[in-house]
């Protein structure tokens, strides 16, 4: 089973440096066109994106069976995930009580390699996590689904109850204040994998929001708090980048460390980044008019140089 999570064999042999895309928009065919692209995996984004539980079963499918890692960003600790259609009313005293766990739960038995979970605070959340996440007796996830097995080789319900908890990747996101002062009580946590930087959420809680595409540099100094946590507690990191260069440069700035088993993974590109970016940039070109491209870069929009001022664009 752990050889089928390319992701996680990834982080734990060689440089342990990995590359991946993330997915916000729904469908099968969108998501192995973006496995096909040579990633070792593809976040499919349910917190931010286009994405129902439905449709996260289909790309989980869909990017397992082109031989990459799905991961899954769940929707946790979100006001908003109580407005999930289908959900009646007599249940959502229940639905609000449980949505952390259901969520977790709902994406490993999808048969992600993986979950990313956002908006931690303490060790209390992170151990929460772990616990969701695990199959007795390290945690208290349910056992029953008849969707994984097939997203790892085809193995038997049987030999995933017992390989799981060895072999799925429990991956925290680093972006509130409180996080940050508490990364070394997080990083200990035994079960969670990766600590992965979400700059620009990091950037608005600790007061400095990317507005112009730069880090102030108390964000560059989280970034490298972060980094050092992971290292000393062995555990990988991963950032969240806008761009093929920018995640070349993290990777060679710190998050590229050459024969350490604890090298972090890096996410390249947004659907949401690359589909605007793309046809800006065709169509400028197809107008053959230098004064467009400069009036569209003037507005924000993603062509030539112009500076990512928020996560997916401008």
């Amino acid at each position: 089973m752990q050889a089928a999570n390319r992701l996680q064999k990834a982080l734990r042999t060689g440089s342990g440096l990995t590359f991946g895309a993330w997915q916000m928009l729904p469908g099968s065919n969108h998501s192995r066109t973006i496995a096909r692209c040579g990633f070792d995996w593809v976040a499919v984004d349910t917190e931010h994106g286009n994405i129902d539980d439905a449709a996260m079963h289909e790309c989980v499918a869909a990017i397992a069976g082109c031989g990459v890692s799905p991961i899954v960003r769940i929707a946790a600790n979100e006001g908003w995930m109580v407005k999930r259609e289908g959900i009646q009313l007599l249940d959502l005293c229940f639905y609000i009580a449980n949505v952390k766990f259901m969520h977790i739960k709902g994406a490993l038995d999808s048969g992600a390699h993986g979950i990313i979970v956002p908006l931690l605070y303490t060790a209390d959340d992170a151990i929460k996590l772990v616990k969701s996440a695990k199959f007795p007796p390290q945690g208290q996830r349910g056992f029953g689904s008849p969707f994984p097995m097939e997203k790892f080789g085809g193995q038997t319900t049987s030999e995933y109850l017992q390989q799981a908890n060895e072999s799925l990747l429990t991956i925290v996101q680093i972006e509130t204040k409180e996080a940050l002062q508490n990364v070394d009580a997080i990083a200990k946590v035994p079960g969670i994998d990766v600590l992965f930087i979400g700059p620009f959420d990091l950037g608005n809680n600790i007061g400095h929001p990317i507005l112009d595409g730069t880090m102030h540099d108390e964000l560059k100094e989280a970034i490298v708090k972060i980094q050092e946590a992971a290292k000393e507690n062995k555990k990988s990191t991963g950032i969240y980048c806008t761009s093929g260069d920018q995640a070349r440069q993290f990777a060679d700035e710190g998050f590229h460390m050459v024969f350490d088993p604890y090298a972090p993974f890096v996410s390249v590109a947004a659907d949401m980044i690359a589909l605007p970016a793309y046809l800006t940039s065709a169509l400028s070109s197809a107008k053959g008019s230098y004064v467009h491209s400069a009036l569209n870069m003037a507005k924000g929009a993603m062509s030539g140089a112009a500076k990512m001022t928020g996560p997916y664009g401008r």
